[in-house]
């Protein structure tokens, strides 16, 4: 066998896993949850996915 036998094909792109849409429901979402909790602690967990999120829109 020569290498070029022996060599595994690299696998294909991979598919994106959430939409633009999908990314604008999760941050509403999260605002809405925001508005609702008055646990500093998780309100600012919520701001930084929120913050996170918003690069990708």
């Amino acid at each position: 066998m020569t290498e070029a036998d022996t060599k595994k094909p690299e696998p294909g792109r991979a598919r994106a896993l959430f939409s633009t849409a999908d990314f604008r429901l999760l941050r509403d979402a999260l605002t809405s949850h925001a508005r609702a909790t008055e646990d500093r602690e998780v309100l600012a967990k919520i701001n930084a996915l929120h913050h996170r999120l918003g690069n990708y829109t």
